[in-house]
């Protein structure tokens, strides 16, 4: 019973965070139940235990994906393209000194 009851907070807690994603939230609804539905036969506890491990994962790369799109968006409200790019050349030089060493 354990283990239904975190596969459904799995669910959940996907289903919530898919109101934000990129592709839209009717795209990733649709992925998210395909997903769930094709292993809903399964049976054998240590595969499913496997499976809500997957879906962690997935929902911590969700997150970072989420905290990546909030960076950039705070990035091009407080920087100028002017400054980005003296940033953005001034890592390129410094790649390119540590290549040459």
């Amino acid at each position: 019973m354990a283990q239904r009851r975190a596969v459904i907070q799995l669910y959940k807690e996907l289903h919530f965070m898919g109101r934000d994603y990129p592709a839209g939230a009717a795209f990733f609804h649709q992925r998210l139940h395909n997903a769930f539905m094709k292993n809903s036969g399964e049976t054998d506890p240590e595969k499913i235990d496997g499976l809500i491990a997957r879906g962690r994962y997935v929902q911590k790369e969700i997150e970072a994906l989420y905290a990546l799109r909030r960076y950039r968006a705070m990035k091009q409200r407080y920087y100028d393209e002017e400054e980005m790019e003296r940033h953005q050349r001034n890592i390129e030089r410094y790649i390119r000194e540590l290549d040459s060493e």
